[in-house]
C-alpha cells in the first residue's frame, strides 16, 4: 500500500503513528504550533477557541516541560492552548470523512476546528480521536484549536509517576502537561473500518478476527493474510449491522515467540468498489495461558518471565522519546543485558513502541499510571475506568502484551467493588490474558489471576528465607510492614533497584555497593534466589534507566551502560528451576 503522507517541514516523530492500523490518506501534525498558558483556566471566556493567534509557540508532540518542546516550563499550569492552521485536500472530503486523531493528551482535552467544537476526552495516557469533517470550512486551510486542563494534584486523576510537588522527589518525576504523542490526520471513505480485535491460535493454524465499522451494513469484509509477502490465507463476510467476524484458516505456521517475533501481514478491505476502505495490519501466531499457580505458557512452553522495569521517561521528551529509533533502542538496551521483556510501569507507552515489542518477541505488561489517582474516590469510577477501557482496546492485538495490571502498589482490600468491576471490565474486553489486579502489595484473593509482589531486600540470603516457605507450599508474609496479607507469589515484579552512581546525588534502594564487583555479586545473588527457586516463575528488575533523582538503573538516564552488558546477561540466561 502507498502512505501519501503530505510532507510537511521539520517534523519530529515523523512515523505512522499506529503502524498496526494504517491508512494510505493520512498527515502527520507535529511540527511548531501556536500555545498559551492558562493558568487562570479563562481562556474559554477569553475568546481563545476562535483567536487568530497565541502567544507563544511550542513543539509537538513534545510536553511544555520538556526541552524539546523549545520551552522547558517546569512550573504547574493548570491549562494549555495550541493552534494551527492545517491544509485538507479537497480530495480528502469529496464523499469521505476527516478523522482528527491525538495519540495522547494530558488530561482533559477539547478540540475546536474552526471555531466549533468538535469533541471533548477525559483521560491523559491514550488516543482519541474526533470526525471533523462537518466542522471544516471552503477551501483548504482549516484551523485546529486544541486546550487541556491538567489538575495534577487534585487527586481527580490518574497521573502515573508526575510529581505533585514542584520538584520532582523520590519516585515521582518531572510532569507532562498537554500533547505529548503526535496528533494526526487521516481521510476514510464514508463506509469505514473502525476497530478490529484478533483472536490467533496456533494450535489451530487459524485467526479470528472481529471487526466494527461504520456504516458498512450489508457491505463485505475481506481480510488477506501474508507471511513475508506470500500469500497464506483468506476470507470474507458480509458485515452485519456495525460488526463482522470471520476467520483465516493459514497454509503457512510460523510460531511467534519470544526473541521470535514473526509477524504476518494483513490487508483489510470493507467494499468492493473505488471508495472501498483498505488497513494495513499485522498479528502475530501464538497461544498464551497460564496456570492456577500464576505461571505463563507461550505456545504451551513455561516461561520464566525475565522482565526489567521500564517507566519510559526521556532526559530530553519526558514521556516522548526524541525520535522513533529511540524507541526501539530502549527494546535492545535491555535484551543487550538478557531481558526478554518489561513491566511498561505506570504509563501507557504508544503503538509505535509496541510494535517494536512485536517484531522483537520482547513480551510486555500493559498497564496503566494509576498513581495520583484516590481509587477510593466515586470519581475513580469516572476518571480511571473509560480510559482503561480505550486502552485494553486500542491494544489488544499487540502479541507482546502477556497481561494485563492496571493498578500498582494499591490497597485494593480496601476497595473492592472498584478492583473487582477493573477486573471484570478487562476480562470481558479481554479474556485471552492473565489479569493482576493490583502489582505488589495488597492482592483479591480470587480476583488476581497472578499473585506478584515487590521485595527489595538487599541481602539475598534475607530474601531466600523469605521465600523458602514457598517451597513447602506455605503462604509468606508479604508486607510484614504494613499489616500485611499471606499469600503464594509466584512472579517477584519488582525487586534489586540497587544504587549506582559516580556521586552522592540520587537514591537507590539499600546501601550502595562499594565498588563495581560488589554490585555485580549483589545482583547476580538477588537473581539466583529468583531464578532457582522451584516455585517463582517470573522476576522484573529495578530498572532499565535512571529516572533524574533515581538513580538504581542499569543504563544512566542519558541511556549509557553502567556496566558491560554482558555481565549481566550470563546471570539472566541460566536456565531457571521452572525451566528444567
Amino acid at each position: 500500500m502507498k502512505f501519501e503522507q503530505i510532507p510537511l517541514p521539520n517534523c519530529p516523530r515523523p512515523g505512522y503513528p499506529r503502524p498496526d492500523f494504517r491508512r494510505p490518506l493520512w498527515q502527520n501534525l507535529n511540527g511548531e504550533w501556536e500555545f498559551e498558558e492558562d493558568p487562570a483556566r479563562s481562556g474559554v471566556e477569553r475568546g481563545l477557541p476562535k483567536a487568530e493567534k497565541l502567544t507563544d509557540k511550542i513543539t509537538v508532540p513534545f510536553c511544555r516541560e520538556s526541552v524539546l518542546s523549545g520551552l522547558a516550563h517546569l512550573d504547574f499550569c493548570d491549562q494549555v492552548w495550541y493552534r494551527k492552521e492545517i491544509t485538507v485536500p479537497a480530495e480528502w472530503r469529496e464523499g469521505r470523512r476527516v478523522i482528527l486523531h491525538i495519540g495522547a493528551c494530558d488530561y482533559r482535552t477539547q478540540v475546536w476546528v474552526n471555531g466549533t467544537s468538535v469533541g471533548t476526552h477525559i483521560g491523559g495516557m491514550n488516543a482519541f480521536w474526533f470526525d471533523i469533517t462537518d466542522a471544516l470550512v471552503e477551501g483548504e486551510k482549516q484551523v485546529v484549536t486544541i486546550t487541556a486542563i491538567d489538575l495534577v494534584r487534585s487527586g481527580n486523576q490518574c497521573a502515573g509517576k508526575q510529581s505533585t510537588r514542584y520538584e520532582s522527589y523520590s519516585c515521582v518525576y518531572t510532569r507532562t502537561t498537554g500533547i505529548w504523542q503526535t496528533v494526526w490526520l487521516e481521510s476514510v471513505p464514508a463506509s469505514y473500518i473502525r476497530s478490529t480485535r484478533y483472536f490467533p491460535s496456533l494450535s489451530e493454524h487459524k485467526l479470528t478476527v472481529e471487526a466494527r465499522v461504520v456504516g458498512g451494513d450489508g457491505k463485505i469484509l475481506r481480510v488477506e493474510a501474508f507471511y513475508e509477502d506470500r500469500a497464506v490465507g483468506a476470507a470474507a463476510t458480509v458485515v452485519k449491522g456495525d460488526h463482522a467476524l470471520l476467520q483465516i484458516q493459514l497454509d503457512e505456521v510460523h510460531a511467534w515467540e519470544i526473541g521470535n517475533g514473526r509477524l504476518y501481514d494483513l490487508t483489510l478491505t470493507l467494499g468492493e468498489d473505488d471508495e472501498a476502505d483498505v488497513v494495513e495490519s499485522y498479528f502475530g501466531l501464538r497461544d498464551l495461558s497460564w496456570s492456577a499457580e500464576g505461571t505463563l505458557y507461550i505456545n504451551g512452553k513455561p516461561v520464566f518471565q525475565r522482565l526489567i522495569l521500564d517507566q519510559g521517561f526521556y532526559p530530553d521528551g519526558i514521556w516522548t522519546a526524541p525520535t522513533d529509533e529511540e524507541l526501539k533502542a530502549d527494546i535492545d538496551r535491555s535484551m543487550a543485558m538478557g531481558f526478554h521483556g518489561a513491566r511498561l510501569h505506570q504509563k501507557v507507552f504508544e503503538p509505535r513502541f509496541l510494535y517494536e515489542c512485536d517484531k522483537a518477541g520482547y513480551i510486555v505488561w500493559g498497564e496503566h499510571g494509576n498513581w495520583g489517582m484516590n481509587i477510593g474516590a466515586q470519581v475513580a469510577y469516572q476518571a480511571m475506568l473509560p480510559d482503561w477501557v480505550e486502552i485494553l482496546e486500542r491494544d489488544f492485538n499487540h502479541p507482546a502484551i502477556i497481561g494485563w495490571c492496571p493498578l500498582n502498589e494499591t490497597a485494593n482490600n480496601q476497595i473492592p467493588e472498584f478492583v473487582r468491576l477493573l477486573a471484570a471490565t478487562t476480562r470481558a474486553i479481554d479474556p485471552t490474558r492473565p489479569f493482576i489486579d493490583a502489582s505488589g502489595w495488597k492482592h483479591l484473593v480470587g480476583v488476581t489471576d497472578i499473585m506478584d509482589s515487590h521485595f527489595y531486600d538487599q541481602d539475598p540470603a534475607a530474601l531466600a528465607a523469605r521465600l523458602e516457605p514457598l517451597k513447602h507450599g506455605e503462604d509468606i508474609d508479604l508486607y510484614p510492614w504494613a499489616n500485611s496479607e499471606k499469600g503464594k507469589p509466584t512472579f517477584i515484579s519488582e525487586y534489586g533497584g540497587i544504587r549506582w552512581a559516580k556521586s552522592d546525588f540520587g537514591w537507590g534502594y539499600g546501601n550502595a555497593p562499594a565498588d563495581e564487583k560488589e554490585f555485580l555479586d549483589r545482583f547476580r545473588a538477588l537473581t539466583e534466589v529468583l531464578l532457582f527457586h522451584p516455585n517463582i516463575s517470573g522476576l522484573c528488575y529495578t530498572q532499565l534507566t535512571d529516572v533524574e533523582q533515581e538513580v538504581n538503573g542499569l543504563y544512566t538516564y542519558d541511556r549509557r551502560p553502567k556496566f558491560d552488558p554482558a555481565l549481566i546477561r550470563v546471570v539472566l540466561e541460566q536456565k531457571a528451576a521452572i525451566e528444567e
